[in-house]
């Protein structure tokens, strides 16, 4: 089966190795890319369930990650999963992430176990060596 991924993240580059990343981990499909809340929560409203995976920073070029990140959940429908992906994720904001619905939070550092999170999500064994 696909995943479905729905993207938030200000910086293009960023963008592309996620993409790449998840394309060469399995079934993904990045869907659309946005960089704002604003876009995002555009998107997420006329998309209800329509996606399997968000992946949403928390600094935006517009607005924040925690602005998308309730809407995301409210849009997922059943089985969508929100990933928060982030430089800027300390207990204290892992914490209150997970409270507005993100279902994990990881930082940007945490490439391996981010990649190992969505493998699992995919139905893959483990993902591939950092």
């Amino acid at each position: 089966m696909t995943v479905r991924v729905f993207l938030v993240e200000d910086m293009k580059q960023v963008q592309v190795v996620l993409s790449d990343l998840l394309t060469g981990l399995g079934d993904f499909r990045l869907l659309h890319a946005t960089a704002t809340e604003a876009e995002a929560k555009l998107w997420l409203s006329e998309h209800r369930g329509g996606w399997d995976l968000a992946v949403v920073d928390l600094v935006l070029d517009q607005g924040s990650g925690m602005g998308v990140i309730p809407a995301a959940r409210a849009s997922a429908g059943e089985g969508g999963t929100v990933v928060v992906f982030s430089d800027y994720a300390s207990d204290g904001i892992r914490a209150h992430c997970l409270r507005l619905g993100a279902d994990a939070v990881f930082l940007k550092s945490q490439m391996h176990d981010f990649m190992e999170f969505c493998a699992e999500l995919g139905g893959l064994a483990a993902a591939p060596a950092a």
